[in-house]
């Protein structure tokens, strides 16, 4: 399983099964997996039916999903995810920013995929909270990033001094 960082500073196992195609969803269900992350189609296919079901249902956002089409359920998703296929593709930053400053999501914004130690400051400023690293990254590594710059919640991260 890949490491999640918060910005805690803690490093855990993810919870949270992220769920792509029908297939994986099948699995899912059967291994009870009891949190799940379902792309956006299947969020919107299957997402209340599975709530329902007493599974906690999260959605994460490809770079060519709409962050708008969450609106109407923003307040009740306990994780946003954001998948960054490729760390220079800049697109899921400004999903970031719409969800968290324009939206108003409270709940964990988290970023994975292709994430890169030196952009997780510019992460947090876009309001990401969580980070699902790739398996062969090192969360000691993204965690040293986090104490490159001093923060307190109610301000944004800064440079440490």
């Amino acid at each position: 399983m890949a490491p999640l960082i918060n910005l805690s500073g803690l490093v855990s196992s993810d919870p949270w099964r992220c769920v792509g195609s029908e297939e994986e969803l099948t699995e899912a269900k059967t291994s009870l997996a009891e949190h799940l992350i379902l792309s956006l189609a299947l969020w919107q296919s299957h997402g209340k039916t599975l709530s329902a079901m007493g599974h906690n249902i999260g959605v994460w956002l490809s770079p060519a999903d709409e962050p708008e089409e969450l609106v109407s359920a923003i307040a009740s998703l306990p994780v946003i995810a954001v998948q960054f296929p490729s760390f220079t593709d800049g697109r899921g930053y400004s999903k970031g920013r719409i969800l968290h400053e324009r939206m108003g999501y409270t709940g964990d914004l988290r970023a994975m995929g292709d994430i890169l130690r030196d952009q997780i400051y510019l992460l947090h400023r876009c309001g990401f909270s969580s980070f699902a690293l790739r398996a062969d990254q090192s969360p000691e590594e993204a965690l040293a990033a986090l104490k490159d710059f001093s923060w307190s919640p109610e301000r944004r991260l800064r440079p440490s001094e």
